[in-house]
């Protein structure tokens, strides 16, 4: 599989380490754990979406874009690496927010990321739940074509095949490292939302017959939904770079029993993964999608879901910036 031939910045801080988490391993006292460091991406702060904006922001740049436009939450991990990636690049970064929290606070609104958001000079937009925000985003690149500009349009959370990329790239990371550290991967666990990673790991994985298992512990959607939205990326992924027909729909896994009552809405599975993750191991999670997929890989271990012999890679998609809006709900 040969990367190379797509652009690609550089932004990211790779590799990324592969660890083992001795202490949580023995407190589940279950499969031996490991954690993927894709918080240590680098770019403001770190997270996933670095990975996919190397691809996407070398696009951009090769159609001579000057102005960046992507969607999320008001505290999107993805609306600030790309913010941080605009601001290096020098492009101009238009993010449009789809208020999801019923009521949100004001440290949900001003902290955390939305605050470095306005660091790195993105101009903001606010919309109400439930918009469609694909539509939004082409008003913008309207508005942007009409001041003479040249628009790109990023879709929610990178995930295109494009964006995907990045985690196609993250798998033949994985691989390399553990063949290096002599480790037999049973298992791949992360948060999935907007699919990308998901999609991206899948294709990597059956692109090098690895056949890794991915199990995606889902954030915001119904699991035929999520598998679904997977599925279509990963095939359009996998044909991205020539390796069309590697994955099959029993490929894809999604757990979605863990969300709670929304999207980005706290709960007490996650409350207790988080603390367990800082004080067990000195890791930040993140409250809407790293939290949540921990806890439930915690819940599915306690319920013998995974063989005590398993050694399980958690990937870590970063976003512990988005603490700070969520602060007073966790304490």
């Amino acid at each position: 599989m040969l990367l190379s031939r797509f652009p690609r910045l550089h932004l990211a801080h790779r590799n990324t380490p592969l660890e083992f988490m001795p202490r949580l391993s023995k407190h589940l006292g279950g499969p031996r754990l490991y954690v993927k460091r894709d918080d240590c991406t680098g770019l403001a702060s770190g997270g996933n979406k670095t990975r996919k904006l190397e691809f996407l922001m070398a696009q951009a740049l090769e159609l001579n874009a000057d102005t960046v436009i992507t969607q999320g939450a008001v505290q999107s991990n993805h609306a600030r690496q790309t913010a941080a990636a605009a601001a290096k690049l020098g492009l101009k970064c238009e993010l449009l927010f789809e208020n999801r929290i019923i009521d949100p606070d004001s440290d949900y609104l001003e902290s955390g990321n939305a605050f470095l958001d306005h660091l790195y000079d993105a101009n903001t937009r606010d919309y109400r739940g439930g918009t469609d925000m694909n539509a939004a985003m082409e008003e913008v690149a309207d508005e942007v074509r009409d001041r003479g500009g040249v628009p790109y349009v990023i879709p929610g959370g990178g995930s295109n095949e494009v964006g995907a990329l990045g985690y196609v790239s993250c798998a033949l990371e994985i691989l390399t490292q553990a063949n290096e550290q002599q480790l037999k991967i049973d298992h791949v666990v992360h948060a999935t939302g907007s699919a990308g990673t998901q999609a991206g790991l899948v294709a990597g994985f059956q692109a090098c017959n690895s056949n890794i298992p991915v199990l995606g512990i889902g954030v915001n959607a119904p699991r035929d939904i999520q598998e679904e939205r997977v599925f279509q990326l990963a095939k359009k992924t996998a044909a991205y770079i020539g390796a069309e027909g590697v994955v099959a729909r029993e490929d894809i896994v999604a757990n979605c029993d863990y969300i709670g009552n929304g999207y980005g809405i706290p709960t007490d599975s996650m409350k207790e993964a988080l603390l367990l993750l800082a004080r067990q191991e000195g890791l930040l999670l993140d409250p809407v999608y790293s939290g949540k997929g921990m806890a439930g890989m915690i819940d599915l271990i306690r319920k013998g879901y995974f063989s005590a012999d398993d050694n399980i890679v958690f990937v870590h998609t970063g976003g512990s910036v988005g603490l700070f809006g969520y602060y007073r709900q966790l304490l």
